[in-house]
């Protein structure tokens, strides 16, 4: 398998990020935490305007009828910006979801949050229009008994509250790899936003007269943690094109992705952490915004050992 990505990709890629950058700050992320409906409805609109939101909708429903290939950056996107808005729930269900409701979808009328359906949370759905557990579609509760999250941004139902009868519809195929492949590359653009608002700190914090970004050890653990996004990255999108080709391969492709991807996300914060040092504790601080995506989304969808053994199965079986 051999792919590069196009000046197409990369320049859309750069246009979500310049439209984050302007909607989606640190402040409104952590206006999230408080809000009665953390989802910004203006920011869901042009999102979906730009055609994100349905990108993977056929051109009949008003999508751009692309494919995983083509998200993957974007997601690393929407996970560098900490968006609380449920993108890859979203756009990753589209293919899976019946013809008469995608292009609702696509244009940004109807989002969707997503559990597994041996799940007992379904993450970040306060707001959603449908919310998908296991292969079946149901509409949000009457009553919503809201669980706080780790990340304050997405909030939880239980699932026991959302299953209701036969649901609204039932979806094409089981989303379980489609998720976990959306939370890897999510998780990758966490990592990096770790690295780099650390990096910039290691620059500007002195000690004993100098950046302590200077200092050997905490160059070390910043190029540790590197690596290892540098490393998962790569495998991320080994998954994107094995979904978007309809390999054979694709439970143990995305299996591999999203174990390499926790563990990167999850060093990122560790490292991230040690170099702020007592600052990086604080609330007051962004880098706990960051830090608890990464918390809440390592273990969803398979935490890295489960992948790992399931990477395990289907090479030595």
């Amino acid at each position: 398998m051999e792919f590069a990505f196009s000046e197409d990709q990369y320049a859309f890629r750069d246009a979500v990020a310049d439209l984050l950058a302007g909607t989606c700050p640190p402040e409104a992320v952590r206006a999230a935490w408080d809000a009665d409906d953390p989802w910004d409805r203006d920011r869901w609109s042009a999102l979906a305007e730009m055609g994100v939101v349905g990108l993977m909708a056929p051109d009949a429903a008003g999508g751009l009828g692309m494919t995983e290939v083509d998200l993957v950056l974007i997601l690393e996107e929407a996970g560098r910006a900490a968006l609380p808005e449920p993108l890859a729930d979203t756009a990753l269900l589209l293919p899976l979801v019946p013809d008469e409701w995608q292009e609702s979808i696509a244009s940004g009328l109807i989002a969707l949050g997503v559990a597994p359906a041996d799940a007992t949370h379904v993450i970040g759905p306060i707001g959603a229009d449908f919310i998908v557990v296991g292969d079946r579609a149901y509409g949000p509760p009457d009553e919503v008994d809201e669980q706080r999250s780790v990340d304050g941004s997405r909030r939880l139902l239980r699932v026991e509250d959302v299953v209701d009868g036969d649901g609204v519809f039932p979806l094409t195929g089981d989303p379980f790899d489609r998720m976990a492949f959306g939370t890897a590359a999510t998780l990758v653009g966490v990592a990096r936003h770790l690295i780099e608002v650390t990096v910039g700190y290691a620059k500007e914090r002195q000690q004993f007269g100098q950046p302590i970004g200077g200092f050997q050890a905490v160059k070390h653990h910043l190029a540790s943690a590197l690596l290892a996004v540098e490393f998962a990255a790569p495998v991320v999108y080994r998954a994107a094109w094995s979904l978007a080709t309809d390999q054979p391969t694709v439970p143990r492709d995305v299996s591999m992705a999203k174990a390499m991807a926790g563990d990167a996300a999850e060093q990122a914060a560790r490292v991230a952490l040690q170099v702020h040092g007592a600052i990086g504790y604080t609330f007051e601080s962004d880098l706990h915004l960051w830090m608890k995506r990464v918390w809440a989304l390592s273990p969803a969808w398979g935490d890295a050992r489960w992948h790992r053994r399931r990477v395990a199965d289907a090479v030595i079986g």
